[in-house]
């Protein structure tokens, strides 16, 4: 069904509802409140005192009024209204993330409004001006408000009234529902090789149709390509191709690919999802129209297992269950020109895969940084720098600041870091062995990285 909330005729009720809602803002605060690095609060300030345990019973009906039954029923009134006062009334910080979820799919100014100044209250923040749904969101990350009971089964209420196709994706799993947030686009949900069929989705694209280099007359030397080398074997994914399908299904060096790229986080990414485990078919892998913290979420189509995109863990549904994590090959971020000359035997997607678009949302959509939530940011780079990461053998993430990596390996330094030794591989960088054996590294931005990896070690000289 149709996002029916946002053209709501029944808004005679925010008249009442701001008198309810805008009132001094509760400064009371948490004085045992979970210890926050100190970036977080000169950023966003201290959290709100945040109750344990279970929803009254009162308060619990006023939450499936105010978000469940009104997406179902597409509708909102006095009942709703009320509703929502009480929630705003509880002090109970941790509803503000379903106040969130909400926020994301109302076009109703009037509605929004209405959400912004719940959240705010519970928050204890000032009410945002612009990017209300960002702004609340970033201060719940930032913050790690815990999620209140139930949340699975309210969030769900609401992202599958609102996008059909999801029923199958919003199940329990090790996975933080917290940070799911919808992407603007419908699931991709077509059947493995049946790609060439339009959709209403970001397209992925199966057993992608190549040429040789010398065919690839309608690419430019300095366009960017994503290359990646299997068993000998040489491909380039043109960045052209890979802003408008961000996923894409392959066959390479007799190895099966899995290889999503997020626009959002500047990541291509190569899996294998062959010689899994028996009994585990190969995974086809789409995109489901979500974004945890920025980054796309990946599914396989064929069991609706949800995985991690950045680290390859199925977190959901029967491929969660058996435990599957996929190994990555190297992506090398380099341009067109660069990569053949290297590797002239290399071959390259086909021009029509780029279905007419050419978008660079590198530099025109994203040039700001991320446009959807992302919390707290690790401040030991900037949010777009550019990084190449890897993960070592005892199992550490480590990122190298791609321009200083860049300059130092031009002057014949060398880039070691445990097991880890970098290497330019036709003007862009891979991560190899002491015997020069693929370690599965690929760029991305430093807050993506950052973000999920945590702990990561930053190189020169941050462990």
């Amino acid at each position: 069904m149709a996002p029916a909330l946002g053209s709501l005729s029944r808004v005679l009720w925010f008249a009442s509802l701001f008198a309810l809602l805008v009132l001094p803002l509760d400064t009371a605060r948490a004085e045992t409140a979970k210890q926050l690095p100190d970036y977080v609060i000169e950023k966003f300030g201290k959290p709100p005192a945040i109750p344990d345990g279970p929803l009254s019973k009162d308060l619990a009906n006023a939450v499936k009024m105010a978000f469940i039954d009104s997406t179902t029923n597409s509708t909102w009134g006095r009942d709703q209204t009320i509703a929502l006062a009480e929630v705003a009334d509880s002090k109970d910080p941790r509803l503000a993330w379903i106040i969130g979820d909400m926020m994301r799919f109302i076009t109703s100014h009037e509605l929004n409004a209405a959400l912004t100044n719940a959240a705010v209250k519970l928050l204890g923040i000032e009410f945002p001006r612009v990017n209300q749904w960002g702004i609340v969101t970033d201060h719940l990350i930032a913050w790690d408000i815990p999620a209140p009971p139930d949340y699975l089964k309210v969030k769900r209420a609401i992202f599958t009234t609102f996008v059909p196709g999801w029923e199958k994706i919003f199940v329990e799993g090790n996975i933080d529902w917290r940070h799911v947030s919808w992407g603007g686009v419908p699931i991709d949900d077509r059947k493995y090789d049946t790609t060439d069929t339009l959709c209403n989705c970001i397209p992925a694209a199966d057993n992608p149709k190549v040429t040789s280099a010398a065919e690839a007359t309608w690419l430019k030397d300095d366009d960017i390509v994503f290359g990646i080398e299997v068993n000998g074997e040489y491909r380039a994914y043109p960045r052209q191709i890979m802003e408008v399908r961000e996923m894409v299904n392959d066959t390479l060096g007799g190895r099966d690919l899995g290889i999503p790229y997020c626009t959002l986080c500047g990541a291509a990414q190569a899996y294998f999802t062959d010689r899994l485990p028996e009994g585990v078919d190969r995974p086809v892998l789409r995109t489901s129209g979500l974004l945890i913290r920025s980054n796309k979420v990946m599914y396989d189509v064929k069991t609706f297992s949800v995985f991690d995109t950045f680290l390859g863990t199925a977190v959901t549904g029967p491929l969660a269950e058996k435990k599957i994590q996929l190994q990555q090959a190297s992506v090398v971020t380099t341009d067109w020109g660069t990569w053949k000359k290297a590797h002239p035997e290399t071959t390259v997607l086909v021009e029509a895969l780029a279905l007419g678009r050419n978008f660079d949302f590198r530099n025109g959509r994203d040039a700001n940084g991320p446009i959807f939530p992302i919390g707290d940011l690790d401040p030991r780079l900037s949010v777009h720098e550019d990084v190449i990461g890897v993960i070592t053998a005892s199992g550490k993430p480590v990122a190298f600041q791609r321009s200083k990596a860049f300059a130092a390996l031009k002057k014949g330094e060398k880039i070691t870091f445990e097991n880890v030794h970098l290497k330019l591989d036709a003007g862009g960088i891979k991560a190899v062995d002491a015997s020069g054996a693929d370690l599965g590294s690929h760029q991305a931005f430093w807050f993506a990285w950052s973000q999920f990896h945590p702990k990561t070690a930053l190189w020169p000289g941050q462990s």
